[in-house]
């Protein structure tokens, strides 16, 4: 067969290539043979021998023929592979030993005599106003629905508002209270999430026009599990559409600060309503980068926990083996409250693991060992001098930090091929069904094409990079078996994926401005399933420095 090119949905790529998979916008196209296998050889970096081709040739016409019974069976994007993705290294097992926690809230809090001055409290300062009854839920509810109304349109940040269901919540919290019964702290407050959560009788769009119109007839656990501690669910907010940056099918999710830019992504409307003071605390996700990002952007504390701590179920799956769930709230001290509710292990999310959350206000930071990434805060990089000053500011309370390198022995970059094929597998349907050309941002490196060229990943780089993932566990484990915490700008070198591959918990905290008044962060990292350490350096941290009071002017009113 003759070769010729074809410009539509991926770009100039030879047509023989695609019969390889026996796929083009929905369409098998023509026949396997020499020449097709060929112009699949550039592709792949592979050359094979004319008898060698010869010899596949009904090899792949059998494996073009599974694929085509594969795609007669509708998979659900809530179907994970049989194949799960273990973080832990050989030998490592999280404690499970559970114990009471002690968050050391206040007995007293003040209640101010202004609703923004309460809507921009910290949970843990809420939690104790419902507690003793210095403010009811019914009226903090009413506070943060007012604020949505206001500015929800204005941040383009909140696809459902459930009002009705929120107030009705409320008020059963409060007479809960009054009969003497208290569920902890999360007792009376709202809180939001983002809209790639399932809730019965509820839209779940995930972001994208394709699935704008999507119910699904179920509710995550981590909704389940909020709603148990006495939350109050009051709004499903924006993110980038399919968890990519701030774009939706709506429009562009603000940042508080500078409302002339995006809040970032994904968890856009999640961080930019935390930080406008439309809800306390919210629910966020991350692949790679999705919690981080929009904390940084939007000046919000945001906490990603080890893979494998908080249940997945009912989520939008984009890649079933990195994917993680996470609040983003105000203080890291707010996060490990939170944590502590979603913790544990799910039976209807096989990938969850056994594993105790013990944070104790009693234990001393002094006792952390923690370590920095030296080479990530020398330069002149706009940030750094914030950076350095994290430093600074931790040394000043009396801790010894330890100048550490990250060095690993594999090409991190070379393994996120796992993310893009259990993407495009994960949305199988919508490519090829075309229902991609429905994606606002078609732009080269959004998921559209993402995922149209990921069909052209092989099965075998896929295990191979899966291979060289687990020597990256090792490696990285080896490191934090001498450090509790190690420091590091939020996105300086690759730390930011190389802990996402790894599944290693990170709390990014807000640490100055840049003179255009955007916030930038700082990261903590810690080893699998130690977040308490997280929790507790991010308060020491947050307790003798007042990024995390800062409030975006236009909203502070």
């Amino acid at each position: 067969m003759k070769d010729f090119t074809i410009t539509r949905r991926l770009g100039i790529i030879m047509v023989p290539v695609l019969i390889m998979t026996g796929f083009i916008a929905g369409k098998k196209i023509g026949e396997i043979n020499p020449q097709a296998i060929e112009g699949a050889e550039s592709l792949i970096g592979l050359s094979f021998s004319p008898s060698e081709k010869d010899s596949m040739i009904q090899n792949l016409k059998n494996y073009r023929s599974g694929y085509e019974n594969l795609r007669k069976t509708k998979i659900e994007n809530s179907i994970s592979p049989s194949l799960l993705f273990n973080p832990l290294p050989h030998g490592f097992f999280p404690n499970q030993n559970q114990e009471q926690p002690n968050w050391g809230l206040p007995t007293e809090v003040d209640l101010p005599k202004e609703e923004h001055d309460i809507a921009f409290l910290t949970v843990a300062e809420l939690s104790t106003l419902i507690k003793n009854q210095k403010i009811t839920s019914e009226r903090l509810t009413k506070i943060y629905l007012n604020r949505i109304k206001n500015y929800g349109d204005t941040l383009q940040s909140v696809i459902t508002l459930l009002e009705k269901e929120a107030l009705e919540q409320a008020k059963a919290m409060d007479a809960e209270i009054r009969k003497g019964k208290y569920r902890g702290p999360l007792h009376g407050i709202p809180y939001g999430i983002k809209d790639l959560f399932a809730v019965k009788n509820t839209k779940t769009t995930w972001g994208a026009m394709p699935y704008k119109d999507q119910v699904i007839d179920e509710t995550a656990t981590v909704v389940d599990k909020l709603n148990e501690a006495g939350g109050v669910f009051l709004a499903k907010f924006t993110l980038g559409a399919l968890a990519m940056g701030d774009i939706w099918y709506g429009g562009v999710t603000k940042n508080p600060w500078n409302l002339t830019q995006g809040a970032s992504g994904s968890s856009a409307g999640s961080a930019s309503s935390v930080s406008a003071g439309l809800i306390p605390y919210a629910l966020g996700t991350e692949t790679l980068g999705s919690i981080v990002s929009p904390s940084t952007r939007n000046g919000v504390t945001g906490l990603r926990p080890t893979y494998g701590r908080v249940s997945k179920h009912g989520a939008m799956a984009l890649s079933w083996s990195m994917d993680k769930i996470g609040p983003i709230s105000r203080s890291a001290l707010d996060n490990g409250i939170i944590l502590s509710v979603l913790n544990g292990v799910d039976k209807l999310d096989k990938s969850t693991i056994p594993a105790a959350f013990n944070y104790n206000v009693d234990n001393s930071i002094n006792d952390l060992k923690i370590g920095y990434f030296e080479d990530f805060f020398k330069g002149d990089r706009e940030n750094n001098v914030f950076d350095r000053q994290v430093l600074e500011d931790l040394k000043k309370i009396g801790l010894s930090l330890t100048p550490v390198k990250l060095e690993t022995s594999v090409d991190v970059n070379s393994i996120l091929i796992m993310l893009y094929a259990e993407g495009a597998a994960a949305f199988d349907d919508m490519t090829r069904l075309d229902l991609d050309d429905l994606m606002v941002n078609q732009r080269r490196n959004a998921w559209p094409n993402l995922f149209r060229s990921a069909r052209f990943i092989p099965a075998v780089e896929y295990i191979q990079a899966s291979r060289l993932r687990s020597i990256l566990i090792e490696e990285i484990h080896e490191l934090f078996k001498t450090y509790d915490v190690i420091i590091s700008p939020s996105f300086a070198g690759n730390q930011l994926q190389i802990t996402n591959l790894t599944g290693h918990p990170a709390l990014c905290m807000p640490n100055g401005f840049l003179e255009n008044g955007n916030p930038v962060s700082i990261t903590f990292l810690a080893n699998l399933f130690e977040e308490e350490k997280l929790i507790m350096l991010g308060l020491a941290f947050q307790e003798n420095t007042e990024w995390q009071q800062k409030r975006p002017p236009f909203f502070n009113k």
